[in-house]
């Protein structure tokens, strides 16, 4: 049975969103905090082989940019991994290997998770990663938290989620602030 990781990158009050749609203002927010050191925790912490589990629009945001991304750790994992997608256009999966997860997506992602093989990693995809958290389907949660302050955006923990218990596995910091946190699903929140 294959792990559900959910690895993000967002502000100190949740916000996960980085692009400059639906009148967000502050897209590319990450940028300032980037460093070769940074990249190289967010490398190992992907791991060597992984598959990815995404929603549509992080699919589309993705096959726009990584399969050009030229020879790097990050870009041959990402490009090499094979991407399960929540779709309803499966026939446009173009950036592959690739497969939709079917019209019921939690019974796809039951499906996958039941298989043999490498575990399976979900970023961006807001709509993917509450549903995965409602729905008690994640095993690991990795936070890149950065020193800032958004105020609005996408928010990583949705209103919807049911309260749970994380424990802290470990943590780790870039010489710009950046937080990267990694914790282990624990269950129901205990009262």
């Amino acid at each position: 049975m294959r792990k559900i990781r959910i690895m993000e990158h967002v502000s100190l009050d949740g916000v996960m969103q980085h692009e400059n749609d639906d009148n967000f203002a502050h897209g590319n927010w990450t940028t300032p905090y980037r460093t070769p050191a940074g990249l190289a925790a967010v490398v190992e912490a992907y791991g060597t082989r992984f598959d990815l589990l995404l929603g549509r629009r992080t699919y589309d945001a993705w096959a726009g940019f990584w399969p050009q991304a030229g020879d790097s750790p990050m870009a041959n994992g990402l490009n090499a991994a094979t991407k399960y997608v929540a779709t309803h256009r499966p026939d446009s999966l173009a950036w592959g290997p690739a497969q939709a997860l079917g019209a019921d997506i939690l019974a796809g992602v039951h499906s996958v998770k039941a298989t043999d093989g490498p575990d399976l990693l979900v970023c961006g995809s807001s709509t993917l990663t509450s549903v995965l958290l409602e729905q008690g389907l994640v095993d690991e949660v990795v936070l890149l938290v950065y020193p800032v302050l958004l105020g609005r955006g996408k928010r990583f923990f949705s209103d919807r989620a049911a309260p749970c218990e994380l424990a802290l596995v470990s943590t780790q910091a870039t010489a710009t602030g950046v937080l990267l946190n990694t914790y282990r699903h624990v269950g129901a929140l205990r009262a």
